[in-house]
């Protein structure tokens, strides 16, 4: 069985058509019990603003980031192409919200939720934070992808494909990200430990 969001060889992704009325019910693809739709959607905007809420805090995380990591180019350059991602996608998600009839305004108190885990990766001053920034931000990024997958099998359960598209190439991106993240770590440690080796050996002269 495919998947949310996951290709079919050959096939080009397509959303799960579910033709539906308001108050219907829906039947869960697993076979479980039918759900009110109204039910669906009501938890699909609420998972929506928190992504979004999510967005919000990844780009004052990349930012942070960004100004800090001069010395490792090749992380810097992947930052900073993810930063400008990242405020693409927050512009994506509230489209998504305009078109649902809802607002990422109501989200304040949703964006609290993130800040105790950026301000580890934003707000860190120890001497090996390049490090431990990138160790987070690797752990982050699979927190986003499985927050859009968790999104992509809820709006196609509520019959919004272009949320799901939206989603789906979002999530690509966060994949993308990760897999780029995993790469550098190796080489973020070494180049670290090695400034941090010479810089002692210098203030000993």
């Amino acid at each position: 069985m495919r998947r949310a969001g996951e290709q079919v060889a050959g096939v080009g992704w397509q959303p799960l058509r579910i033709e539906r009325l308001s108050g219907a019910r829906v039947g869960t693809p697993n076979g479980g019990p039918e759900v009110e739709t109204s039910r669906i959607d009501e938890e699909l905007n609420q998972w929506l603003r928190t992504a979004h809420a999510m967005e919000e805090q990844a780009e004052k995380m990349l930012e942070a980031q960004s100004s800090r990591i001069e010395n490792y180019p090749e992380l810097a350059a992947g930052v900073n192409r993810h930063l400008a991602e990242t405020r693409r996608q927050k512009e994506r998600l509230e489209q998504c919200l305009d078109r649902r009839g809802t607002s990422a305004s109501s989200i304040k108190d949703v964006a609290a939720k993130f800040t105790a885990v950026m301000q580890g990766v934003g707000g860190s001053m120890a001497s090996d934070e390049v490090v431990k920034g990138a160790m987070a931000s690797y752990t982050f990024e699979h927190f986003e992808i499985s927050a859009y997958r968790t999104l992509i099998a809820a709006a196609e359960l509520a019959g919004d494909g272009e949320t799901a598209r939206v989603c789906t190439e979002i999530c690509r991106e966060e994949e993308a990200m990760a897999n780029q993240l995993a790469g550098l770590l190796p080489q973020v440690a070494t180049t670290y430990l090695q400034r941090s080796a010479r810089e002692m050996e210098e203030a000993k002269r």
